[in-house]
């Protein structure tokens, strides 16, 4: 081929990708939608993603006696599930009582379960304990007692969890330090031999003394990590179990060295607490997984739809599973909002010609805007349509029961009043984008041919007038 052939060739083809590829498409991650919660008196969540095609679910039953598995091809499915008992409590002595937080690992070629457990004559000796199981399918074969975990002291330890970064095997856990006035610390260490020894150095890597960190008791527990963006984000959880609990944060460098406790910078704010307007209130103790189309990190964890608890925290059966989406912001940190409201989970409307942009409410004027802070102004619920079947109307997330309408054609967030006009200002058609495939709009109600769309940064319900620009505004990916 000569040279002036391939340059031609080359031009034809950038020409069809930019005509196949949407603009806005790069940006925005498909929309992962789910109903909440996904399992009720299940607390301690902990999904795992196998090359199998199933995800794999265990968690705390409120009777603190047994282990249960579950699996499903998809997230929602695990809702259904039948679940398994795979191991319960001795009758005396080690791991008699107080069967909490197990976690589910594939290691080379074999299962692991990691769990908590107290003695059947003294409930409160809680030290951690490994499960081992050679089946392909973990909900048969035989699971075989590998013992306990030995760290460095002989203390209060739970909530062990593993995780690979650089080639290299690391132990997660929370422990009571001697000499430490906290219930439970962070600490880290390689991994040994096998996946229930450590070896070399133990490190600290935080120690709860924010006030976030120690209502009703001082607690750093229940760690989970993410890797994405050249970065390692360690969530943690804090304070008591009850509404006081929320999620923090520590970030290291994926080139660093995670032993070094200063490779980790602590987030001086919870990343992840309750939120009244949602009803959801205790959120944390959680782990990771992926969408079922992979292009989705999951966060997963355990929350209440009520505040008050008579008596201990432990003794209120009612802590639920639930799964949501986490957003990236620009500077590539995770953004894990709010939890949100019970039902279907939400999505983001963005822009399909402004990249990174999406639709938010600020005062309650819907407009466009670029890393919007905080990340549930820019979520909405797609649920039946005010005005009926065959419409869809947009609830924010963060106001529930305030839903996106259009008021002498501009978009406004507002409080369902009742009233018919609302609701069929609230109503539209969700139709195939105007811009094409992959893309979405929304067709006024009582505007036919109108259609929601942004203007010099705000948003409006206007009629298509045909052109391109038109069009282009008048279309969302959804996130």
């Amino acid at each position: 081929m000569t040279a002036l052939r391939r340059t031609v060739a080359f031009v034809l083809m950038a020409t069809m990708l930019l005509v196949i590829l949407p603009p806005g498409a790069a940006h925005a991650s498909p929309a992962v939608q789910y109903t909440n919660p996904i399992a009720a008196r299940r607390a301690d969540p902990h999904v795992f993603r196998h090359t199998d095609g199933y995800y794999y679910f265990t968690a705390t039953v409120p009777e603190y006696d047994r282990i249960v598995l579950r699996r499903a091809t998809t997230i929602q499915g695990l809702a259904t599930a039948p679940e398994t008992v795979i191991w319960r409590r001795h009758t005396s002595g080690e791991m008699g009582a107080h069967i909490w937080a197990p976690e589910i690992h594939f290691i080379n070629g074999k299962w692991y379960v990691y769990f908590a457990a107290g003695r059947a004559d003294d409930v409160w000796r809680i030290r951690m304990y490994v499960l081992e199981n050679a089946a392909a399918n973990p909900l048969t074969g035989t699971w075989i007692e590998r013992g306990r975990i030995t760290t460095p002291w002989d203390t209060f330890s739970l909530d062990a969890t593993t995780f690979v970064a650089g080639g290299v095997r690391y132990l997660l856990w929370a422990q009571q330090e001697p000499g430490i006035a906290t219930n439970s610390n962070l600490y880290i260490a390689r991994m040994g031999a096998n996946p229930w020894t450590i070896t070399g150095s133990v490190t600290r890597l935080t120690v709860p003394t924010l006030a976030w960190e120690t209502r009703g008791y001082k607690v750093a527990e229940g760690p989970a990590v993410l890797q994405r963006n050249g970065r390692l984000f360690l969530t943690y959880s804090a304070s008591a179990t009850d509404a006081n609990y929320c999620v923090g944060l520590l970030t290291a460098s994926a080139s660093a060295d995670p032993l070094q406790a200063a490779s980790w910078t602590k987030s001086q704010n919870p990343v992840f607490a309750g939120n009244a307007a949602t009803s959801q209130y205790g959120p944390g103790h959680n782990s990771f997984t992926v969408s079922e189309d992979g292009q989705s990190d999951l966060i997963v964890y355990h929350d209440r739809n009520y505040r008050d608890i008579s008596g201990d925290p432990l003794n209120d059966p009612n802590r639920r599973t639930r799964v949501q989406k986490v957003y990236w912001r620009a500077d590539g940190t995770p953004d894990f909002g709010i939890p949100v409201a019970d039902g279907v989970t939400p999505v983001r409307l963005m822009s399909y010609d402004v990249a990174g942009s999406a639709v938010r409410h600020w005062d309650f004027r819907a407009r466009l805007e670029n890393n919007v802070t905080p990340l549930a102004d820019s979520q909405f619920r797609l649920v039946t349509g005010l005005s009926g079947t065959g419409t869809v109307s947009l609830e924010s997330t963060n106001f529930p029961g305030y839903y996106l309408r259009h008021r002498n054609h501009e978009g406004w967030v507002h409080q369902r009043d009742g009233s018919a006009l609302f609701d069929a200002d609230a109503s539209f058609t969700r139709r195939t984008g105007l811009a094409g495939s992959g893309t979405v709009s929304f067709e006024s109600i009582n505007f036919p041919g109108y259609y929601l769309r942004h203007r010099a940064g705000t948003v409006w319900v206007e009629r298509d007038d045909g052109t391109t620009t038109f069009r282009n505004s008048a279309s969302f990916i959804l996130e």
